[in-house]
Order: structure tokens, then C-alpha cells, then sequence
């Protein structure tokens, strides 16, 4: 017989080892962790630790990522209700961009807004955007996350150290109907010196939702 019909017979065959109980203690294996001769069921026991340590990182892994999610939604929320108390539509702006920076600990926040309403256009923020950075804006389909490879949008945080990114557009609401993403009409910076601040494999999903809390706050400001 060759090793996969035994395997195949015992498998069918489980009172075997029930008839020739012996044989559990007689037949020695080799421990992966002392390299010392152990019976099978003292292996069968390690494999049984080695699946429960298993099991256990997994779940301390889900109830980090709970916890972090559940900071997060806090956060959210807070931010949500600091944007919804904000009575003066020139701060406004300020009140997303200081909020993100404060509540959600955030390095460096920056945010260009352009086909504004003309009592706003002499804040900060409504100035300077560039051709190139509405196209950019305009082309960015979802959240990018990652290193800073010398985008303008990086120049906007006024800072010489930012080594990755979080770039978000903010669109115009879409009517019922309408096809495509709203037109773009401004653009949000988050930058960090810390280089996995912001990765490339990191999700996306709450900023997204920054994005359309922030767009459907700033709304009231277009022309």
C-alpha cells in the first residue's frame, strides 16, 4: 500500500485505532518544536495548541480592529456634530479642516475649494487652486492613500516633511437620475512625516464618507 491508500483506509477506518489502541502510544514521532521522539497522541496535542494559538491571535485581531473601528465611528461622530454646530458658513471650511486635524489626530490638514459663490471667494481656502490640481481632483475617482511622490496637493500643507498622503475630492451632490460622479469642487489633504500613516493597502471606506460629509457640508458654498 502506498502512504495515500493507508491514509484513505484509516480515514474509512476509524475503529483501527480503537482495535489497536497500543499503537497510539507505541508509534514515536518528531516534535517540530523539541526535535525529541513523542507519541501520536502527544502530537495530536500539539497540533490542537498550535490551532487554538491560532485561533486566538485571530481573535485578538478582530477585537483590535472592533476597537479601532469603533474609535473611529467616535470620531466620526464627533466631527459630524462639530460640522453640523457650525452656525457661520465662512468657517465652515475651517470648522472640516481643523476638525479633521484635531479630532482625528491628523499631522497636517489641507483643503482647496474652487466654483464657489462669489461672498466666499475671498477666503483662503477658495484661492489658488490651480488648472492642474482641479484636473487632479476632478480625475479621482476614490480616496488615494500612500507615499507623497511630489504631488502639488502635498504643497498645500506648507510643510517639508510629509512623507504620505490622503487626497480626497469633494463632489457636488448628484441629481436623481444623473449619471457619473458629481462635478468636483474641491479637493482634501491629509498628510503625515510618518510614511504608513497613510499606505496604499489601507482601506478606504471612512474616507470616503470624510469626503461625502465634508462635500455635502461645503454644498451651501458653491456658486
Amino acid at each position: 500500500m502506498n502512504p495515500q491508500e493507508i491514509a484513505a483506509y484509516l480515514q474509512s477506518n476509524p475503529e483501527f485505532f480503537e482495535d489497536h489502541a497500543d499503537l497510539l502510544a507505541a508509534v514515536q514521532l518528531t516534535s517540530p518544536h523539541s526535535h525529541r521522539a513523542v507519541s501520536l497522541q502527544e502530537r495530536q496535542m500539539e497540533i490542537l495548541r498550535e490551532k487554538n494559538k491560532g485561533l486566538e491571535l485571530r481573535l485578538a485581531d478582530l477585537m483590535r480592529n472592533g476597537h479601532d473601528n469603533d474609535r473611529t465611528q467616535q470620531r466620526m461622530h464627533a466631527w459630524q456634530l462639530r460640522l453640523l454646530a457650525e452656525p457661520d458658513s465662512h468657517a465652515l471650511p475651517y470648522a472640516v479642516q481643523d476638525g479633521l486635524q484635531e479630532i482625528f489626530d491628523v499631522p497636517a490638514v489641507a483643503l482647496k475649494l474652487w466654483s464657489i459663490a462669489e461672498q466666499y471667494a475671498h477666503m483662503e481656502v477658495a484661492r489658488g487652486a490651480s488648472d492642474d490640481l482641479r484636473l487632479f481632483a476632478d480625475g479621482l475617482r476614490a480616496p488615494y492613500c500612500g507615499t507623497n511622490s511630489g504631488f502639488e496637493a502635498a504643497s498645500l500643507l506648507e510643510r517639508d516633511d510629509i512623507a504620505s498622503l490622503a487626497l480626497v475630492t469633494l463632489r457636488a451632490p448628484v441629481r436623481e437620475g444623473a449619471e457619473g460622479p458629481g462635478a468636483a469642487f474641491g479637493l482634501l489633504v491629509l498628510g503625515s512625516p510618518e510614511p504608513r500613516r497613510f499606505h496604499d493597502g489601507m482601506g478606504t471606506t471612512y474616507l470616503s464618507q470624510i469626503g461625502e460629509v465634508a462635500s455635502a457640508a461645503l454644498n451651501r458654498l458653491r456658486d
